[in-house]
């Protein structure tokens, strides 16, 4: 669950935003540095958070609602996994409590999306980002799923997206920049002809669901914190098929839920997450599991660590099922 840097105050038509940094559970603090007690805590949290999506992707499919997903969820996490929903009843300040056990954005939604009665159709994009807490310390990760064939540009927008997480991730490694990662993406992005949100960005991640560092998904390579081992913190770009501009969903006459952000063009929207450990080499993805998608083939080291799940694959599924990796045509 990515962290806002800035927030729409009163809507869009305020025209006024206010930075958010210090509203959410961590306030401007030194970046952690975990001991390998701590980091073994996160690999078990980040394979539970992963676990979570596996057990999801047979039900994301024409029909189901979000709401139906959210409870599966919330009892696998809880009388499976024993471990705790991370959003829900999360507050952090300026916020309503988050109602949910994990988050759901559709289509044109870019992130924080709330689950609720409507049935996926075919043809949908969804994003699902799940949080596991578990012995104190949060797996966080996200996956898209298009349910159905759906269309060749939502698929391409999806395989970019998730390439365009991977150009973050291969680029982390002691003495590397936090801007070595957000150029990766944005340039790798952009250059596919997709647009990148600035206003949400990764974090760090541990005994806090969010931690310094912000991790921006653009910007200039050699800026900003340089990495060291024993940092751990989420990438996760949410890419736009047409302009990067976001806003509040206020949809209708409906009343604003105070979480979901929404595309200004209403264009389709993708995220992927992972969870990522600095070593002494280079990293490792935490958040990894039997059903993760395959790394890609330029991601020589493929999950890092002693995963080492690579190259690249394609999840095939049925039509009215939802494939967890498309590629592009």
């Amino acid at each position: 669950m990515e962290e806002g840097i800035e927030r729409f105050c009163n809507g869009a038509a305020s025209g006024q935003t206010t930075i958010l940094g210090a509203e959410w559970d961590n306030a401007r603090m030194a970046i952690p540095i975990k001991t390998a007690a701590d980091i073994d805590g996160m690999r078990l949290a980040g394979r539970l958070a992963s676990e979570v999506l596996d057990m999801l992707t047979p039900y994301v499919r024409a029909g189901v609602t979000t709401k139906e997903i959210d409870r599966l969820a919330h009892d696998y996490m809880v009388n499976v996994q024993g471990g705790i929903p991370a959003t829900l009843g999360y507050q952090p300040a300026g916020y309503p409590a988050y109602p949910a056990s994990l988050c759901t954005s559709l289509n044109d939604v870019v992130c924080h999306g709330i689950p609720d009665d409507r049935p996926l159709k075919n043809g949908d994009v969804i994003n699902i980002d799940v949080t596991v807490i578990k012995n104190g310390w949060h797996g966080d990760n996200s996956r898209m799923f298009v349910v159905g064939e759906g269309s060749i540009a939502a698929r391409r927008l999806c395989k970019i997206t998730f390439d365009a997480m991977w150009k973050g991730i291969v680029k982390v490694r002691p003495g590397a920049r936090l801007g070595d990662i957000g150029h990766a993406i944005q340039t790798f992005a952009e250059n596919e002809g997709f647009s990148v949100v600035r206003e949400f960005c990764g974090h760090g991640v541990g005994a806090k669901f969010h931690e310094e560092p912000q991790v921006l998904h653009y910007g200039r390579p050699g800026t900003l914190e340089t990495l060291e081992p024993g940092m751990i913190f989420t990438i996760e770009p949410m890419i736009n098929a047409g302009k990067r501009d976001i806003k509040e969903d206020r949809k209708g006459a409906r009343p604003y839920d105070g979480w979901t952000i929404v595309t200004r063009d209403r264009s389709l929207s993708a995220q992927w997450e992972h969870s990522v450990l600095v070593t002494e080499t280079g990293y490792e993805v935490l958040t990894v599991s039997a059903g993760s998608p395959d790394a890609p083939e330029f991601a020589s080291a493929g999950y890092g660590g002693s995963v080492g799940r690579h190259p690249s694959a394609t999840l095939q599924a049925p039509a009215d099922r939802a494939s967890a990796l498309v590629t592009s045509p």
